[in-house]
């Protein structure tokens, strides 16, 4: 019995591939970006520059899509603008608010970050085949959709 378990998998397997897989990408993708000037870079603060987006966010709307508290978004915010990723700017329509946009640095990480996940992507269609990762990728959208992924496990990832 042990040995058909194995040979169709055991149940914890699919969790820890699915993890290793993401950080052994993860990783490469930091080692990349602090080779590039970016050594403080971790997955929380990608998702959290994600979230401020393109037209800038108060702590608020960063938390709600980050899925964490407005204390939990200002703290990262706070770090991210440490670090020169994001800067705080009034908000023009209402000046009581506060508006955090992306700082040169933030975007250069979001270019250089988009750039590193194509080529990691690359690297896994020169080992497994362009068909192999199209077939991973849409087995994976079928199993996790969109509407279930949600950013709030960002605390999980962040090392």
């Amino acid at each position: 019995m042990a040995e058909r378990d194995v040979e169709a998998g055991a149940g914890f397997e699919l969790p820890v591939l699915l993890f290793a897989g993401f950080r052994s990408i993860i990783d490469e993708l930091h080692r990349e970006l602090a080779e590039h000037g970016h050594p403080e870079m971790r997955a929380a603060y990608g998702y959290a520059l994600q979230a401020v987006g393109r037209d800038g966010a108060t702590a608020s709307e960063i938390g709600r899509r980050l899925g964490v508290s407005k204390q939990a978004a200002g703290k990262t915010v706070e770090k991210l603008e440490s670090l020169g990723y994001v800067e705080r700017a009034d908000d023009p329509q209402d000046g009581r608010r506060k508006l955090v946009r992306l700082a040169p640095r933030g975007i250069d990480v979001l270019v250089r970050s988009a750039q590193g996940f194509d080529r990691v992507r690359a690297e896994w269609v020169r080992a497994l085949g362009a068909e192999r990762v199209r077939a991973i990728e849409s087995d994976l959208r079928a199993m996790a959709p969109a509407d279930a992924f949600r950013l709030d496990m960002a605390a999980w990832f962040n090392g």
